[in-house]
Formats: C-alpha cells, sequence, structure tokens
C-alpha cells in the first residue's frame, strides 16, 4: 500500500511546453503509477489501483453509564479513524484479485464493493478551485446584503420589538444575527443568554461573543451536542474553554441529541424581564451560512420566548415533558402535530375544499408521515415536496400518489431550510424547523418547529421558499413513477434566449438581495 500524505497537492499543472500551453492537470495517482518503478526499484508491478474506505464513524457511548460523557467522546475520537469498515471502493479496472484482497483485508462482503470510473475520492477535486485561474469556469463572487428587514443605525433589540425579522441566509448575511448576539453582550440591561450548539466551527465569532458575555458578567448557558457528527472535537473544545470561564454548559438530555437551534436574551426593562428570540432552520455556523439556505427567525413574541425558556430549562435540568403554547418540540408532539395536519388537509379535500400541502426539506424517509401524506394525496390534496435528498415516497405512481410530485433543487447553495405550509379550506398554516421528515429527527432528537403568524413574513417565506423553487427550471430535477430523476428544462422566448440566461429559485434570489443590487 502506497500512502499518500496530504500534504502532496493532489493535482499537478504541467507546464506550458508540455501542456501546448493549454491548462492542463495531472492527478498524483496518475504521476505515482507512471513512477511505480522507481518506488519498487528491481520489481515487477503487476497490479496498481486506488481505493477508499469508509468506516463506521459513530462514537458509542452508553450516556446513563458515563461519569464523564465529554471525556468518554474524546477518548473515543481516539479511535474513530480505525472503526468497521463498511465499503470499499475501487477503480473501475481494478484486478479481481485485488479486490478479493483487500474485501478479505477489511472484512467486507462482496456487497461492500464498489468499482468507480473515475477519481475514487471526487472530494479532492474541490482543490481544482484555486488552481484554475479562469472566472468564466468559477460562480461570481456573491456579496449578500444586510438583512433588509434590519436598519444599522437602530438597535436591533428595539426593531425586533416592533415586529418579527425574518433573514433568508445566504442571500442576506448571517452578520444580522451576529450583531443581534453582539448588542445583547454589550448591553448592561441584558441578564441572561442561552444558547443551543450543534454546529459552529472551531473558529467561530459567535462562541467568542458567548466568551466575552461571561467576562462581563452576564450568566451564559449553552447547551452543546457533544456528539454532533464530525463536529464532536470542536464542540468538545468550545465546551471546555466555556465552561472554565463560568458559563453553564449542559448537554441537553440523555439519549436524544440537541439539533434544535435557538438563542434567547433576556433583558431587564424597567421592573420586567424581556425575553428576545433566535430560531433557526440551521446552524450557529457563519462559515455555512454563506454556503447553505437557511432561515433566521428573530422574535419578541412573549408566548415564542416563554416556550423557549422553558424548553431551555428541559434542556439544562432534564425536567418533565414541557406543555408549550407555540413551539412544537421533538421527540414528544413534533411527528402527531405533522400527522395532524395532513389529517387536517385530507379531510378538507374530501369535503371538497381546498386541501394543499408544499414542504421543504433535506430528507424524507419517516414511514408514518409518509403514510399520511399518501392518503392525504388519495383524499384529493395537491401535494408538492421540494426535498434534496432522500425521499423514499414514490411520486406520482398511478392510482397510489397520483396528486404528489416531488423535486429536488441542486444548484451553487446547498439547500437546508425547512418549511412546511398546509391550507385546509380556510385554515392556512406555515411553520419553520429545524427537522426534516425522518424517523431520528421525529423519535430521536430534540426538535422544534415554530409557526409563522405575522402575514407578511408568512407570504415572503412562500414566494421565496416554496412558489420561487416549485417554478425552477435550472437547478431542479422531478421524480419520476420509477424513481429515477429528470432535469428539469424551462423554455425561453426567442428575445431573450441569448441576452438573458435562465436564473433558478437561487439565481432569482441572489438578485434580488445581492449587496451590489
Amino acid at each position: 500500500i502506497v500512502k499518500v500524505p496530504r500534504s502532496l497537492p493532489r493535482f499537478i499543472r504541467l507546464p506550458d511546453n508540455l501542456s501546448g500551453k493549454r491548462t492542463l492537470f495531472l492527478s498524483i495517482s496518475s504521476v505515482i503509477r507512471s513512477h511505480l518503478k522507481d518506488l519498487f526499484p528491481g520489481r515487477v508491478v503487476g497490479d496498481f489501483s486506488q481505493f477508499r474506505v469508509t468506516r463506521h464513524s459513530d462514537l458509542s457511548v452508553d450516556e446513563e453509564d458515563v461519569k464523564n460523557l465529554r471525556t468518554a467522546l474524546r477518548q473515543g475520537l481516539v479511535h474513530r479513524n480505525y472503526g468497521q469498515a463498511v465499503r470499499l471502493e475501487i477503480s473501475a479496472g481494478c484486478a479481481e484479485s485485488l479486490a478479493q484482497m483487500l474485501l478479505r483485508q477489511f472484512e467486507l462482503p462482496a456487497s461492500a464493493l464498489y468499482r468507480v470510473h473515475g477519481p475514487v475520492n471526487l472530494v479532492r477535486l474541490s482543490q481544482l478551485i484555486d488552481l484554475i485561474d479562469q472566472p468564466k469556469w468559477l460562480f461570481p463572487r456573491y456579496e449578500a446584503s444586510y438583512p433588509h428587514q434590519l436598519a444599522t443605525t437602530t438597535p436591533i433589540i428595539e426593531q425586533i420589538k416592533a415586529g418579527d425579522v425574518l433573514i433568508h441566509q445566504p442571500y442576506e448575511s448571517f452578520d444580522g444575527v451576529l450583531a443581534f448576539l453582539r448588542e445583547a453582550v454589550n448591553d448592561p440591561a441584558v441578564l441572561a443568554i442561552k444558547q443551543t450548539i450543534y454546529r459552529t466551527g472551531s473558529d467561530s465569532v459567535l462562541m467568542e461573543l458567548l466568551r466575552q458575555a461571561v467576562q462581563r458578567g452576564k450568566e451564559v448557558t449553552v447547551v452543546v451536542e457533544l456528539k454532533a457528527r464530525f463536529d464532536e472535537e470542536a464542540n468538545i473544545n468550545w465546551a471546555e474553554k466555556l465552561e472554565y470561564i463560568g458559563a453553564q454548559v449542559v448537554y441537553g438530555v440523555v439519549g436524544l441529541k440537541t439539533h434544535a437551534k435557538m438563542l434567547l436574551v433576556s433583558r431587564r426593562e424597567g421592573r420586567n424581564i424581556c425575553r428576545y428570540g433566535h430560531l433557526s432552520t440551521g446552524n450557529y455556523n457563519p462559515k455555512t451560512a454563506r454556503l447553505y439556505t437557511d432561515l433566521s427567525y428573530l422574535t419578541a413574541n412573549p408566548k415564542i420566548t416563554q416556550d423557549m425558556e422553558t424548553v431551555f430549562g428541559l434542556l439544562a435540568n432534564q425536567s418533565r415533558i414541557p406543555r408549550l403554547g407555540k413551539l412544537i418540540l421533538a421527540p414528544f408532539a413534533l411527528q402527531r402535530s405533522l400527522i395532524d395536519w395532513v389529517e387536517k388537509t385530507a379531510k378538507a379535500a374530501t369535503a371538497g375544499v381546498t386541501g394543499r400541502i408544499i414542504l421543504k426539506m433535506n430528507s424524507l424517509t419517516d414511514e408514518k408521515l409518509m403514510e399520511a401524506l399518501v392518503q392525504a394525496g388519495q383524499a384529493g390534496v395537491q401535494i408538492d415536496l421540494i426535498v434534496r435528498g432522500a425521499c423514499m415516497l414514490p411520486a406520482q405512481r398511478a392510482g397510489f400518489t397520483d396528486n404528489i410530485r416531488v423535486r429536488s433543487i441542486i444548484g451553487r447553495f446547498l439547500e437546508h431550510s425547512r418549511v412546511f405550509y398546509f391550507c385546509a379550506g380556510t385554515q392556512e398554516a406555515l411553520y419553520l424547523s429545524s427537522a426534516d421528515w425522518m424517523n431520528r429527527n421525529m423519535l430521536r432528537r430534540i426538535e422544534l418547529a415554530w409557526p409563522v403568524e405575522d402575514a407578511a413574513l408568512r407570504q415572503r417565506i412562500i414566494d421565496e421558499c416554496l412558489t420561487t423553487y416549485l417554478h425552477d427550471s435550472v437547478n431542479a430535477w422531478t421524480m419520476q413513477a420509477d424513481g429515477h430523476y429528470v432535469q428539469v428544462h424551462g423554455t425561453r422566448s426567442r428575445s431573450t434566449a441569448k441576452t438573458k440566461p435562465p436564473l433558478g429559485a437561487q439565481g432569482k434570489l441572489m438578485a434580488r438581495y445581492s449587496a451590489k443590487s
């Protein structure tokens, strides 16, 4: 086995005298293949193949038995690279004898073997971005605007008092969320800050702000999810740093991952304690906030902020299942509440009035929710599903899911927001959520969904996150009855075909919110 150090570039540009002044690159594997005789002098190399092994990455820790979860997970990280192999990828032309030897070496069955045409690790191709000096091959630089609902001259808390604020990332920048937290940190009237952390990165500005809040004498409570896959080490390090300077660091409910995204600020105003909350479909990670589409929601609604306070109490104190007024909490109520809404639309359709469902999410795999959708579709409800990733619900199968359409948007940004719209006659509801419609989200995680009751914001979300995506003819793929996807190709008039390239949903939103527009 020839190990290629990570420090070596995966692609090497050919000099002009060899490339004919064209931009040509060689993969390092091709270079190694051409010089095997130098690596093994005096020997004949019979077969050569790249291979990649995927290992089981979950850290198995019994939370109820360990005394210190953080220490146990840190010890587990040491052994992650030696976990049980689950998949073997080899070059398509790899000799069968070599493939069988690798299967034996990693104790894998033949069903775990995948022959790959081309590089076995396509992630390496991302290095080409820094090597290519050709603007026409790259996305044009996009500069997100500051959230248009927020004025930079007025305290954000005062603006939230006046009404709920919606930030559509990455078209509007995450700076609005950071500004809200920074204002709270520097405000002497703010008494406490509470926040959940799932993925934030190893050099997060947001976490530094929380450290400053502790140093300024504020009561800071941080719910850190130590078992966020591949972010365990960063989260453990942040937990230790925050705990060291005096923050209250807790790890949520035993046996459940805390995937909900919320930030709560408590402020003294006269004789009252007022709360201001931030809820999000995505993580508190400034870097991914530039790459993922998500929705941030700032509110001073006392019913919502009181619910947030109650949920933080559950996470910090392992208290009994809370009774909430506005928020819907998994694993206790979210699945049932969603099924209730689906059934409500089915009853409306059966009664001859409008039944409509539009859902946007990352994945749809929960059996009970899919069964409810199938039954609603059979009752006459028109259902559109915008699912970027795995969708186990078949679309438009005759006599089964005729009224269900599934599409996936794959574009410049990773679609990450979760939006659930229901219409049952005159009743209409729209929820934002941290949860996908998956069994793990509904039953094994702390997740939140919250209603958008402001009519203007609700219509904005419908327009930007649902309607615009349903009309995308650039980055959309629709599921066929047999389960495979076909790319949607739109039509343009002759007058615009040459002068105006088509814009998908992401392109339209970039044009709308660009700081340069």
